[in-house]
């Protein structure tokens, strides 16, 4: 007796589960694909992105993916190595922006608060900016150090004249450049770029 009532619930969560996976399904076809994507691929905090990337001359798509692949959004993120916030900032990192920009006020409890956070990874993206110019190296450099990737293009495992991500030596830094610039692409698709 007990087999077939088990046997009733299994086809009724199947029957179920198919339902979901049609109206899944129903709902990539008949909605265009922006409004999907869009749910994925969220905006969030974009005033306070807008705002600190217009000042600093940076593109805010480039924020919110850097954002997107840092934490996911989560403004209390921690990572292991220590980094904090939105844009996983490490605290001495965040020390040399705040006494770079006169921000007396440098608390390390800030660095959680989204619009803190953002401002000093947005200020640092520009300065990072200014100093490689190429968004390949940004990135590596947000990820991997400046330090870092100054020593490969002195040792020349990075090649100027042809920037390639798969030539980035660490593994960890060329994983995240891919998917921030991935990230990047999606979000100039979506929400226009600057």
């Amino acid at each position: 007796m007990k087999k077939k009532g088990f046997k009733v619930r299994r086809k009724k969560k199947g029957a179920r589960l198919l339902l979901v996976l049609l109206l899944i399904l129903s709902f990539i076809f008949i909605f265009p694909a922006a409004p999907i994507k869009k749910v994925l691929y969220p905006y969030p905090y974009r005033t306070i992105i807008e705002e600190y990337a217009e000042e600093y001359n940076v593109d805010p798509l480039l924020v919110i993916s850097v954002i997107r692949a840092e934490s996911k959004f989560r403004p209390n993120s921690e990572s292991p190595k220590g980094a904090l916030g939105l844009m996983q900032l490490m605290p001495e990192t965040a020390k040399w922006i705040a006494d770079t920009i006169g921000d007396g006020s440098y608390e390390l409890s800030k660095l959680k608060d989204p619009a803190r956070n953002i401002q000093y990874g947005t200020w640092y993206i520009a300065s990072l900016e200014k100093e490689f110019r190429d968004i390949t190296l940004v990135l590596a450099a947000y990820n991997g150090g400046r330090g870092h990737v100054n020593e490969w293009i002195r040792t020349e495992q990075l090649n100027l004249e042809e920037i390639k991500t798969q030539d980035i030596p660490f593994r960890e830094t060329r994983e995240y450049v891919e998917k921030v610039l991935a990230n990047y692409e999606v979000y100039k698709e979506l929400y226009g770029a600057k």
